[in-house]
């Protein structure tokens, strides 16, 4: 990560994406590149999804944290921009466009989220955007 892709995100300490101003979102990444995975849980509505990459959904506030203090420890995400859509049920769909660090790789990400009218999020998507050799270099 450079120092202008850093800054890309971030204005003194507050995080900036292009095109996306809704709380819910900044208070996301924030809560999660500083480890605080509770009150990113928090941000989910009670049977809210995340859905990471090569895993199977995984449901509930509780299984969230769980769920990210085994596999988010160090994590960084980088967010640079993002687009608004209003579905059905008064439901807005974000998807945002980024980076994501790891001790061992920097890979570029689209997250996709799915709020409800409270704000909450109820589903979340991570999707690696790299060439199927790309990902092979990356498994564990």
């Amino acid at each position: 990560m450079t120092a202008a892709e850093s800054t890309a995100t971030t204005v003194g300490e507050k995080l900036q994406i292009q095109g996306i101003t809704e709380p819910t979102l900044l208070h996301y990444f924030q809560t999660l590149n500083a480890e605080k995975f509770e009150e990113t849980a928090a941000l989910f509505a009670q049977d809210g999804v995340i859905h990471p990459p090569f895993e199977s959904g995984i449901v509930g506030r509780d299984e969230i944290i769980r769920y990210l203090q085994q596999e988010a420890q160090g994590v960084k995400a980088y967010p640079r921009e993002g687009v608004v859509e209003t579905l059905e049920g008064e439901q807005i769909q974000f998807q945002v466009t980024g980076k994501a660090q790891t001790s061992w790789c920097s890979v570029n990400v689209l997250w996709t989220f799915i709020l409800n009218q409270e704000k909450e999020i109820l589903y979340t998507r991570i999707k690696l955007l790299a060439s199927p050799k790309e990902l092979l270099n990356l498994r564990r």
